[in-house]
């Protein structure tokens, strides 16, 4: 079964996020410990929390395969100042390209490059930057689903 892409006009989303400048594979390693970050500073600002979702905010590097700037963060209800590693920061407003994994995560490289594909095969280019929100926790790994989004970038039309 094919994964589908479909263009969606996207509401940016606040979040609490902890930013880490990481290549793709040590993005496995470094997740873990900036989340704990934002978690224990979400426990000390329950006014915060909504049970939003962990969000991955990828600021796309101008050559591929150099390192990147990761947001590992968590939707948030409303604005907040910083306080030590945790800043916010949100995900831009904007046309994307979505598409919805469904199973373990390390399969999500494919539902990238279904992106990807997709956006070649459209003549679509990114604006840098794409996010993926990770949906409730299940220990089974058919039961979790990923939402991934990437920006487009606009399409001028000429006269």
């Amino acid at each position: 079964m094919g994964i589908n892409v479909s263009v969606e006009v996207v509401e940016p989303r606040i979040l609490a996020a902890v930013r880490r400048q990481v290549t793709i594979g040590a993005i496995a390693s470094a997740w873990r410990p900036a989340l704990d970050l934002v978690w224990a500073f979400l426990r000390s600002q329950p006014e915060l929390r909504t049970d939003g979702h962990n969000v991955f905010l990828y600021h796309h590097p101008a050559r591929r395969g150099d390192p990147m700037n990761v947001d590992f963060g968590v939707e948030v209800s409303r604005s907040f100042s910083p306080s030590g590693d945790v800043h916010q920061t949100m995900t831009p407003p904007g046309e994307a390209a979505v598409a919805v994994h469904k199973g373990a995560y390390d399969q999500l490289p494919g539902t990238h490059d279904a992106i990807h594909h997709w956006a070649k095969s459209h003549d679509r280019t990114f604006a840098g930057l794409s996010w993926e929100i990770y949906g409730d926790w299940s220990n089974d790994p058919a039961k979790l689903e990923t939402t991934v989004v990437y920006l487009l970038a606009p399409v001028y039309c000429q006269p």
